[in-house]
């Protein structure tokens, strides 16, 4: 091959290895960083610092290498690499980093939003038959052969709901009497009609979910992942360009409000009477709660989303205290570290550097 092809082949592979590793340091806080420099040593430390310059590194090589365009639904585009990055640059609390790569994946014109009118369309987005749309930035691709269907999707439902083809493990659900982020949720809002009451055993207040959905699964759901699409870039970049300007902007919240009015069946680029008013966040902390709740309500469901960014926001505590009646301690902030790699490499030290409760 050329020499355009090896770059594009090892940009692939760069941009599958950032992304690894910031979900590593996401949810263990520090991670083993093996390159092909040190692939054949047994005993390397724990480490962060090093890991996140290897992350900015490769997708830095990523989006200057990617193509615009992905040959096939589901490789990395230079895109994806941008907003991986941005995502990371937000995590690390660099939000002018962040808001400009956002910002670049907005101004390419390349992704729009999908329109829905009912919520039933929301299947255009999240549906098993769906091979790409507009706002799909990078997603984890996945089909009914045995061995290839998003298992995850079972989580979320019953076998006497029609939703799954006679499947579900029902351990993702929500008690409408417990739950009062529901309560409070817009009844108008189409992503809360979303959820369905169905009793699966628990009693009359019990509700499952339809955003992932497949009534031909086999064996397994043909619902892909949607890692990054357009609507977590324009939340990411209003929340981003709030914290850099220390206020909200007109700017940040149109992007916001063009995520809102698409979940009232409006059209997302077009001014509404459901839009929300910059005079009503004329203060840095409203805005971001504002931007915090309607990303939990766009991201519900969407594979572990939502926990990071309470976890980013600081406020996992107080947000699931509040509405659960559940307290978070420090030890479920960070998940522990394997027996098994401890007992491999010798460089990491089973008390001093497990995380804590563990």
């Amino acid at each position: 091959m050329n020499e355009e092809e090896k770059a594009k082949y090892m940009a692939e592979a760069k941009f599958l290895r950032a992304f690894i590793y910031f979900h590593l340091l996401r949810n263990w806080g520090k991670a083993v960083l093996r390159t092909e420099s040190n692939m054949l040593e047994e005993d390397i430390p724990l480490s962060s610092e090093d890991v996140y310059d290897l992350i900015i590194e490769d997708l830095i090589y990523a989006e200057e290498n990617l193509p615009n365009t992905p040959d096939v639904a589901g490789r990395p585009s230079k895109w994806s690499a941008k907003s991986v990055l941005a995502d990371m640059y937000f995590y690390q609390e660099q939000y002018e980093n962040a808001k400009n790569k956002a910002g670049e994946v907005i101004e390419s014109n390349t992704y729009s939003l999908v329109n829905v009118e009912t919520v039933e369309d929301f299947q255009k987005i999240f549906g098993p038959d769906i091979v790409n749309t507009t706002e799909e930035i990078f997603y984890l691709k996945y089909n009914r052969e045995s061995g290839y269907g998003w298992s995850y999707v079972d989580f979320l439902h019953h076998p006497s709901d029609p939703y799954l083809n006679g499947s579900g493990l029902y351990a993702l659900y929500l008690d409408t009497v417990k739950y009062s982020v529901y309560r409070k949720w817009d009844n108008a809002d189409l992503r809360k009609k979303n959820w369905y009451g169905w009793n699966i055993g628990l009693g009359q207040n019990t509700l499952l979910s339809l955003k992932f959905i497949d009534t031909e699964r086999t064996s397994g759901a043909g619902n892909d992942y949607p890692c990054y699409r357009y609507a977590d870039i324009l939340l990411l970049y209003a929340e981003a360009a709030c914290q850099v300007n220390n206020g909200p902007t007109a700017d940040a919240m149109e992007k916001l409000n063009m995520v809102h009015r698409r979940a009232y069946g409006k059209d997302p680029i077009q001014p509404s009477e459901i839009d929300f008013n910059l005079t009503e966040y004329t203060d840095k902390e409203s805005f971001i709660d504002l931007a915090l709740k309607e990303r939990g309500y766009e991201t519900h469901l969407d594979g572990g989303k939502r926990w990071l960014d309470l976890k980013r926001s600081g406020k996992v505590k107080e947000i699931i205290k509040e509405g659960t009646g559940q307290d978070v301690t420090d030890k479920h902030l960070l998940w522990p570290f394997p027996e098994s790699e401890m007992n491999y490499n010798e460089a990491i030290d089973p008390e001093s550097d497990q995380n804590p409760g563990y």
